[in-house]
């Protein structure tokens, strides 16, 4: 009679990971390289359609002899429009894919972009930066959602962080297109060049960019499609003991809209503290940018130092963004938040009180920038990793469109301060206020934001 087999002596089997467990057990590879690339290279595309047409405006008032109400009506319309953009499209990716949310907003910014330059009036002009703003505002949740889905939990904030500097990268670069082009060429042909070249970019994403593994499962497509996408994420990596049941990190479809989970018990204060967050950033940001040419002016330089110093603002914004990708790989993303924000409201401070020349305010402002954009790169990190996958688009649409708000709040407080008397350096002393608060929400999301990686809890996504 044989003899039983021991317990244990078979080998066990190997344990059933979530699709998101799996991917953070995996190297990062080619695959989600490029498809952090291709984020980064949209959020180019991205601040530069928001910058130029800030160069755009001054000629349409020369060419048409509209009033400045008009352009501030545009403007106002734009970003409003970007709000509502980011915040119908995140639940849409949530619920039905990034991808397609991603290229038909991709499509809608550039086709109307481009159409902008062969508008007679303003009416149609303003239309049509009203569609366009919209598709931006759809972009950036859309991109920041699909490099979070596909980028293992180790390396999610530093390359979150880093696809969102692309949008201070083509703030920059706007500027320097515009002064090339629209001299030599006229403001239609700048619409044209930033409006047909993101479009170059369509048949790349749907290419090369899958859809979320999450979305997938959420949406009961076959394991055969989810299995094909695992591989393209980590080749060369066995699937077949990846669970496909949802069961351990967001991935079947909420019983609820994922707007209604973004606000409920469980998520509600750390949704609440970033758009605390961003609110205030994306707005002070604003109002410097608007009033920073005002502020120099009145230190004595000329115009072309001016312009050099408004320069070193956005360029120590894209710097501060590239440390904040860098530094998250080995700083807690909460506390890079908050010191970012406490020393984004010193240099305020600084700036307001400073009497010195060009080198100096150059100096600051420089550093004022850098400060800045550390915080607000690290925010999105914070953003992207705050929600479970399931509800990552929508936290991140929302956040986005808030933060539009703030810089609408920001503009009109700005306005109602000088239409009141006050001096830029009292201007900026009141911005520490906010700033100061952002810090300390920081903190207080780290006690309300669990932890990411395998294992992770995660608030309830059902009743």
């Amino acid at each position: 009679m044989p003899l039983e087999s021991p317990p244990g002596s078979r080998r066990s089997a190997p344990p059933r990971l979530s699709v998101q467990e799996f991917i953070d057990s995996t190297p990062m590879g080619p695959r989600q390289r490029l498809i952090a690339l291709i984020g980064l290279v949209v959020m180019v595309c991205e601040g530069l359609d928001i910058t130029i047409a800030s160069f755009v405006y001054p000629n349409v008032m020369r060419d048409w002899g509209i009033s400045m109400s008009a352009v501030t009506t545009t403007v106002t319309a734009g970003v409003l429009s970007m709000a509502v953009g980011g915040a119908v499209a995140g639940p849409l990716a949530d619920r039905y894919g990034r991808k397609g949310v991603l290229v038909a907003g991709t499509l809608v910014f550039a086709t109307a972009t481009a159409a902008m330059g062969l508008a007679t009036g303003i009416e149609v002009f303003a239309s049509l930066r009203a569609v366009a703003c919209a598709g931006l505002g759809a972009v950036a949740p859309a991109v920041m959602a699909t490099v979070a889905d596909s980028t293992p939990a180790r390396r999610r904030a530093p390359v979150v962080a880093l696809a969102f500097s692309g949008i201070a990268a083509g703030t920059v670069a706007g500027g320097f297109l515009a002064s090339a082009v629209i001299p030599a060429f006229g403001w239609p042909a700048l619409l044209a060049l930033c409006g047909l070249a993101p479009l170059l970019l369509v048949p790349l994403i749907a290419a090369c960019v899958p859809e979320s593994v999450t979305v997938l499962l959420a949406r009961g497509r076959p394991a055969e499609r989810i299995h094909e996408n695992l591989a393209l994420l980590a080749p060369g990596f066995d699937t077949s003991h990846v669970d496909l049941t949802g069961g351990r990190d967001g991935g079947r479809q909420p019983a609820r809209q994922p707007g209604a989970i973004v606000l409920s018990r469980s998520f509600a204060p750390t949704t609440l503290l970033i758009w605390l967050c961003y609110f205030v950033l994306l707005g002070v940001v604003y109002l410097l940018l608007n009033y920073l040419p005002l502020m120099v002016a009145h230190a004595g330089l000329t115009p072309a130092r001016t312009g050099a110093v408004v320069g070193l603002f956005g360029a120590g914004t894209l710097c501060g963004q590239l440390l904040a990708s860098f530094g998250l790989r080995r700083y807690d993303r909460f506390r890079f938040l908050a010191v970012a924000s406490a020393l984004s409201g010193l240099a305020v401070c600084s700036t307001a009180v400073a009497g010195t020349g060009y080198a100096g305010l150059s100096a600051l402002v420089s550093a004022l920038g850098v400060f800045l954009g550390g915080s607000m790169g690290s925010l999105q990190a914070v953003g992207a990793l705050a929600y479970p996958a399931a509800l990552r688009a929508t936290g991140m649409g929302w956040m986005s469109g808030i933060g539009r708000i703030g810089t609408l709040v920001s503009g009109l407080l700005g306005g109602i301060m000088i239409g009141a008397g006050w001096g830029i350096p009292r201007i900026l002393f009141v911005l520490c206020v906010p700033l100061a608060l952002t810090s300390t929400a920081a903190l207080l999301l780290r006690k309300t934001v669990p932890p990411p990686g395998p294992g992770a809890p995660a608030p309830r996504t059902e009743q």
